[in-house]
């Protein structure tokens, strides 16, 4: 071949010159003729569309790059297998990490439009729900950040959860169809289709060397169709891939059936395929509903382990000698544990290895980390469902819980009850299989996420197990990124931060510490009060455009938001907030620091305590914005459809974080980390990662309460809240005032439920047992914040104290300790 046609092949592949001088270029082109458009009109979809085909354009040639360096260079590779990608906004993230602000300022000037104006008309991606998603997000961005070759797999989901609006103070769910108006990011990838099996039956025979062999026969396939979104790195020009799965039928549809005029039976196969990608996390409170979050979980982990072993073998053939020297699986969370028993049927039924090999390949590649303390959230299958959706998956554990329980009667002789105790199966009338026990049993890795949580797995939920691999189970604190949770979101703060000690810090967050040294410095303090009062004031139009609730900049703003739960304790909040009200109605305000107290979050659809809690909130809340005698004192408002969009504008504008969960409750949280990193101060108890900010903090800037969970045993075991009630007059005034239907005049009796579970000696949130000492906390956080000049040293040394709450850092960790990339 000549050097020409060399060179011109060359060009092929690497494709056209794209950087930051041909971007306005590339703008006009997607915007007259990738779109057909010739002006922009009222919306800006069009203009946000053609943007960012521009932006991706420039990622895929970077993921080109990033994946042929993988080729030129192979190197150990990690799956990062969740559930949920909580991603946001896309196009804001993109600009920042490709250092394309001045280019896309220029470019959108002949439009007459900005950036911020263009991104508005961005969806946010529903590809998850809450903490869990959305730290799989900041991971995949601290994976690209850090040039770590991780790819994200997780479901193309047609429906989010769903978008919630407040009608008459109750929650109303209405679907989340983000993907009406296409998805410009992604890039299907139909070549890479897997094939996913479902219902059936197994066989067995032997070959003719006596092996026996298992056929899965009969089955229902659903195709899973891949769509890659690019992650960018900040400013390294990695690009790494989230790879999503959609369900797709096998046929269309039947033509003969629709021929002969059955349309709905001719489209049911395929309607019955795609419903498995329809809708993130469907109400599992039927048996319907159960069977398709199984059909979720399995779908994922089988088309993404598919997707693995195919590239391996297209690579390096079927010797999967060095496979798990060179791939890793983290789960993220229980739901994908399945993928423990698929790894296994993959390996035996597929490619034809014996039992023992397989096991050593899948204790050597799967990591599990646990998200949760909370036994329902830990998964359970009951065993005939699986014997009718996977079969051939039932055989598998079964003989990993045999093979399992030999080696636990040698550690423990005789134990029955050990047996039981750690066996995967649950037995009882429809017996369970314990999915979590499934991925401690085939993982060589078992972390928490926050070091209280981490104590409490090994301490209590999954003591036997450590008592068994000690040397399995680490912890690995979680983190978020500071280029959307500061960077990005506080634009100003991140301005100001960079004038003192460069912009190094967006790299290196440790580095944010360097700020420390100007915290009592009077003109620095000056310009961060300005920052938090601007945020401010774009939180308050925030909250009149979609709450009609008049918030003042000038007053504390104290926020929670967060999923709707118990254990969360919304409801603790909302009764410190009648605590104030009262307080206001008994003309005791010498010493009360105006506030605007903030609530947002969704509460699943089938679960009826929370739900009702954010009706107490909207009802409390109609109730003080309409007393002329609370305005100077106290508003409050319920933010409708809380999404990553909408916290970009609420963390940097808050004053106190909510960080409130019964102890023992929460694994680690990371709301509390994006607070902390704006310089808001955190009110909470000694739970998940709230310890370690205190302890980054110092205590002095910190507002503690609530029991300690060495506590925790006792009090439950006397626990009496009604006694408590009857010796707290704060207390006891609150819960009179709910009960007196001062907030449900015309709807009697609502609250008696929450009223019932306050009063309850069975309460496992404690909510009686901690309002004493969350309105002293509280008290102490009002007095600080009247001190204005005390108030900013706190929010500075906040921020300059976060910097070990990057998920940089926890990335570093997963990286060296447990995919030792």
């Amino acid at each position: 071949m000549s050097s020409e046609n060399i060179s011109s092949l060359r060009d092929l592949q690497e494709g056209p010159v794209i950087d930051e001088n041909t971007l306005h270029d590339d703008l006009t082109r997607h915007f007259y003729y990738t779109l057909g458009r010739d002006r922009v009109g009222k919306s800006h979809l069009y203009l946000y569309n053609a943007l960012a085909l521009t932006i991706r354009d420039r990622l895929i040639a970077r993921c080109r790059q990033t994946r042929q360096s993988l080729i030129n260079k192979p190197t150990k590779q990690v799956a990062y297998l969740s559930l949920e990608f909580l991603m946001g906004r896309a196009l804001g993230n993109a600009v920042l990490n490709l250092e394309l602000d001045e280019s896309v300022k220029k470019a959108l000037e002949q439009y007459s439009s900005t950036l911020e104006e263009v991104s508005d008309a961005e969806h946010d991606a529903g590809l998850g729900n809450g903490g869990l998603g959305r730290l799989a997000a900041c991971f995949l961005d601290s994976c690209a950040s850090l040039a770590l070759p991780v790819t994200g797999y997780g479901i193309r989901y047609e429906y989010g959860m769903f978008n919630q609006s407040i009608e008459n103070g109750h929650q109303v769910e209405h679907p989340d169809n983000w993907l009406r108006e296409g998805h410009p990011w992604e890039i299907s990838a139909p070549e890479h289709t897997r094939r996913i099996k479902f219902f059936g039956h197994v066989e067995i025979y032997q070959d003719k060397k006596g092996r026996k062999h298992h056929q899965w026969l009969g089955t229902e396939d659903v195709l899973a169709v891949p769509y890659d979104v690019p992650i960018p790195g900040y400013k390294n020009d990695v690009v790494n891939t989230l790879r999503l799965w959609k369900a797709e039928a096998t046929d269309e549809f039947d033509l003969d059936e629709f021929n002969a005029g059955s349309y709905t039976d001719a489209v049911a196969h395929k309607n019955l395929a795609e419903q498995i990608t329809m809708v993130l996390y469907p109400n599992d409170a039927s048996e319907n509903g159960k069977e398709l979050r199984l059909r979720q979980q399995y779908f994922l982990t089988s088309a993404s382990l598919q997707d693995i072993l195919a590239d391996w073998v297209a690579r390096f053939g079927e010797d999967f000698t060095e496979f798990a020297q060179n791939n890793v699986f983290q789960l993220n969370d229980t739901h994908p544990s399945i993928a423990v028993a698929e790894l296994m049927r993959l390996l035996i039924d597929d490619y034809d290895l014996d039992w023992d090999k397989a096991w050593s390949i899948t204790t050597k590649t799967m990591a599990y980390t646990n998200h949760t303390l909370l036994p329902e959230a830990l998964e359970k299958w009951s065993v005939p469902l699986f014997k009718n959706l996977l079969p051939r998956l039932l055989e598998i554990i079964y003989e990993i819980n045999a093979r399992f329980l030999l080696e636990v009667a040698c550690k423990w002789p005789g134990d029955i009850n050990k047996q039981r105790n750690m066996s995967l199966i649950e037995e009882g009338e429809v017996p369970q299989i314990r999915m979590a026990y499934l991925a401690i049993v085939g993982s060589f890795s078992v972390n928490g996420v926050a070091a209280l949580h981490t104590q409490l797995l090994t301490k209590g939920l999954f003591n036997d197990f450590y008592q068994l691999w000690p040397t399995k189970f680490n912890n690995k604190t979680n983190g978020v990124t500071p280029r959307r949770w500061l960077s990005h979101c506080n634009e100003n703060l991140a301005k100001l931060i960079s004038k003192k000690i460069g912009d190094d810090w967006i790299r290196d967050f440790s580095k944010v510490k360097q700020i420390r040294r100007f915290y009592d410095d009077a003109a620095f303090q000056k310009q961060w009060q300005q920052v938090k009062f601007d945020n401010k004031q774009k939180l308050v139009a925030l909250v009149k455009r979609d709450c009609n609730v008049e918030f003042d900049a000038n007053m504390m703003f104290d926020v929670q938001v967060k999923r709707i739960h118990e254990y969360k304790r919304q409801l603790l909040n909302v009764m410190h907030v009648i605590h104030l009200y009262e307080r206001i109605r008994k003309g005791d305000t010498k010493t009360l620091t105006p506030r605007c107290v903030l609530f947002g979050g969704k509460a699943a659809p089938g679960y009826f305590i929370a739900k009702l809690i954010i009706k107490l909130i909207n009802n409390v809340a109609q109730t003080i914005n309409a007393d002329p005698l609370a305005k100077p004192y106290l508003r409050v408002a319920f933010l409708p459809n809380y999404n990553v969009t909408a916290m970009e504008t609420i963390c940097p504008a808050t004053d106190l974080s909510e960080q409130i969960s019964t102890t023992g409750k929460e694994a680690s949280g990371t709301g509390n980390m994006k607070f902390m990193m704006n310089g808001a101060i955190t009110i909470g108890t000694l739970d998940g990662a709230n310890i370690e900010i205190k302890q980054a903090v110092g205590d002095d800037n910190f507002f503690l309460f609530g029991a300690k969970s060495e506590q925790l045993a006792d009090i439950r075991n006397n626990y009496d809240p009604i006694n408590i009630i009857e010796n707290s007059q704060n207390l006891k005034e609150v819960i009179s005032l709910i009960e007196s239907g001062h907030f449900n005049l015309f709807e009697p009796g609502l609250f008696q439920p929450l009223l019932d579970s306050i009063k309850s000696s069975t309460d496992e949130w404690l909510v009686a047992y901690d309002f004493e000492s969350y309105v002293k906390a509280q008290h102490m956080a009002e007095l600080a914040y009247q001190d204005k000049t005390h108030w900013t040293r706190l929010s500075i040394l906040n921020t300059a104290a976060s910097g070990s709450f990057s998920s940089d850092r926890t990335i570093n960790e997963y990286s060296q300790d447990i995919w030792q990339l």
